[in-house]
């Protein structure tokens, strides 16, 4: 309307203001960028541990869409090689563990069979199994030499001494072979004994010793 030759215009007959597109996409922007609008969101290692399961349920659908018998034969593929694993790790010992010395029965100098038992029996009455266990298998093998049942000979290991020993002593074979296992298992295998397969390693030691060989010819 017109007052005294000026022009005006009532507020409802303001023409809209108008913003390019440009313009409304930045400011759009910085007003979603600003902190309040993502103080629920997950952080950086949420997002990926998200991303790692969603993967994960993924790769097992696949799997057990291609295994016969979908997830329960998914299931029983991976029980099988958990007992493979165990069964490994329970023969061979710890993984990664380095075996020490060469594999031969005896480390230091000759002692007699009865030097060998005196020190098994003050290991077993300390507790100290693995070095009772190798005790006494030594003074198994040394009686034997003793009793020229086996040939005294450096470098030996306990489990050839075993098969040889086996061949006059055949009724005590499994006996001779458990023994050798026992003292690997102990000393390069990372096994750890107990009162028991010390027991077995004891009443084998003095049953040898009131059996009578079955004579054979000599191994060259």
């Amino acid at each position: 309307m017109s007052t005294g030759g000026l022009i005006t215009i009532a507020d409802g007959d303001a023409p809209p203001l108008t913003t390019g597109r440009e313009a409304a996409r930045e400011a759009a922007e910085r007003e979603l960028a600003k902190p309040i609008y993502h103080q629920d969101e997950p952080g950086l290692f949420q997002r990926a541990l998200d991303r790692f399961w969603e993967w994960l349920g993924e790769f097992f659908d696949r799997a057990a869409g291609a295994t016969p018998g979908g997830g329960l034969g998914l299931l029983a593929i991976a029980l099988v090689v958990v007992l493979a694993a165990a069964a490994l790790w329970w023969r061979l010992g710890k993984p990664g563990r380095t075996a020490r010395g060469d594999g031969t029965l005896f480390d230091d100098g000759p002692r007699s069979a009865a030097d060998h038992r005196a020190a098994a029996d003050t290991h077993a009455a300390a507790g100290r199994w693995n070095d009772a266990v190798r005790e006494r298998m030594r003074a198994v093998v040394r009686s034997l030499e003793e009793r020229t049942l086996l040939d005294p000979r450096p470098g030996r290991t306990a489990d050839e001494a075993a098969a040889e020993a086996s061949r006059s002593l055949p009724d005590h074979a499994d006996g001779l072979r458990a023994a050798a296992r026992a003292f690997d298992d102990v000393t390069y295998g990372g096994r750890t004994a107990d009162p028991d397969t010390y027991a077995r390693l004891r009443t084998l030691d003095l049953t040898l010793e009131r059996t009578r060989p079955i004579l054979t010819e000599p191994t060259p």
